[in-house]
């Protein structure tokens, strides 16, 4: 079975609800905070519930943080392969979280840039497999080991890049060199204008396929929905607006549940079709790896076109 090869960085958010963001040097008082298993873990979890075969190449630490990692993961049947970083813990992202379900985020480093060539290579990549790549993975002491399994590749596997609001910040030849391993665009609108400079799924998504070759282009805009670049093919599909809890997750589980759909053999639409209700179920739901299940999808697609 081809599995979703995730090799970036698995991080445990501590999230704390608050009423507003406090003013510069003041303090302002949660009214709640939980800690989570998130970033690349939302992506596998997601993937993993839409039935997947999902595995973790990048690097885990030892400590609470990791272990927190590891027993989300196990949960959801995905593995981690790589070696475990001894004497080091996983790193933290701070969030908070408004009423009006945006956050805001400070990050930490820790085991998890502890990567190499060789422990991504425990993930046995083979033809079909989807990689899927973040751009904050291509700073620091993760880019040259990343580049190198990337260039490694067996002929078949396919490269999926999940940008980041880092990428189109990052040096030229950094951004070039990736795009040009890239066989699947996916991100946000803000995004792909950081990139292009353009406006707009349709416009900013041609203007990325043409900075990518022949790849597909997925460009998505929260409850909008998002438009699905393949080749020739080029379609908008329609989102379904929730009235969100928290949004922290929602383009992780969206890329999850996609890249699961491909693996099992759907077209990009009808994977984003998924994609689309999966991130609408998820926003109403605290905490950023609370995707659902493949049968709660089916279940809300039914209701939705039950209501058309």
């Amino acid at each position: 079975m081809h599995r979703l090869i995730h090799t970036a960085q698995a991080l445990v958010d501590e999230v704390a609800e608050v009423p507003n963001l406090p003013a510069r040097g003041q303090n302002v008082m949660a009214t709640a905070v939980t800690r989570y298993a998130a970033s690349a873990v939302n992506i596998l979890v997601a993937a993993a519930r839409s039935g997947a075969t999902a595995v973790h190449a990048g690097a885990v630490g030892t400590g609470p943080n990791a272990d927190l990692i590891r027993e989300t993961l196990a949960a959801e049947h995905v593995a981690i392969v790589s070696p475990p970083v001894e004497d080091l813990d996983t790193g933290i992202c701070f969030v908070m979280v408004e009423p009006s379900a945006e956050r805001t985020f400070v990050t930490t480093l820790g085991a998890e840039r502890h990567i190499s060539l060789e422990s991504l290579m425990t993930s046995q990549p083979a033809a079909g497999d989807l990689v899927c790549v973040s751009g904050y993975s291509l700073v620091g002491s993760t880019r040259d080991p990343l580049f190198a399994f990337l260039e490694a590749l067996p002929e078949g596997v396919e490269v999926v890049l999940d940008p980041g609001a880092i990428f189109a910040g990052l040096p030229a030849p950094v951004r070039d060199r990736m795009l040009a391993l890239t066989a699947t665009w996916t991100s946000n609108a803000e995004e792909a204008t950081q990139l292009t400079g353009w406006t707009g799924m349709d416009e900013t998504s041609a203007a990325v396929a043409q900075r990518v070759g022949g790849a597909v282009v997925i460009v998505r805009d929260g409850p909008k929905g998002c438009f699905v670049r393949d080749g020739d093919s080029a379609a908008y599909v329609s989102g379904y607006p929730q009235t969100p809890v928290d949004t922290n997750g929602a383009g992780d589980c969206h890329t999850g549940i996609l890249l699961a759909g491909r693996l099992g053999g759907l077209s990009w639409h009808e994977a984003a079709v998924r994609a689309n209700a999966g991130a609408a179920i998820k926003v109403t739901r605290r905490g950023p790896n609370t995707a659902p299940s493949a049968s709660e999808i089916d279940d809300f697609l039914a209701s939705m076109a039950g209501d058309g």
